[in-house]
């Protein structure tokens, strides 16, 4: 199972960014997915996640009102939106999928067994 992390680059301060998630190998659409990130010489942290269906998702406070994760199970990809981008955003963002069949999502990097390989933001004027 591979998992392909893409749409980054660099962008503007207030500018906007969709990322998207595909998987080779194995369908996404019964398993939950999560955004996560890593800023230089900081930990990862959780961004946001989905459920299998797409009927709910959570997304960090530090993002919420700005990002939103979706999905589309027909084309196996899920996407986060990212809105009103600001430096503190900038980071290796990376989408991981759990392991079991329709489990919840979590905000828990740990509990991911898939990862892509991240796709770069940076945010600078």
């Amino acid at each position: 199972v591979q998992l392909q992390a893409s749409g980054g680059g660099l962008v503007q301060p207030g500018g906007s960014l969709r990322l998207s998630c595909a998987a080779s190998g194995r369908t996404l659409s019964n398993f939950p997915v999560g955004w996560f990130r890593q800023a230089p010489g900081k930990e990862r942290e959780f961004v946001a996640s989905i459920t299998w269906d797409g009927s709910s998702t959570s997304h960090a406070d530090s993002v919420k009102g700005r990002f939103t994760i979706s999905r589309d199970n027909a084309k196996n990809i899920v996407y986060l939106k990212m809105n009103n981008l600001n430096p503190e955003d900038t980071a290796v963002y990376y989408c991981a999928s759990r392991l079991a069949f329709r489990a919840s999502p979590t905000e828990d990097a740990a509990r991911y067994i898939y990862w892509g390989q991240g796709t770069l933001v940076t945010v600078s004027s």
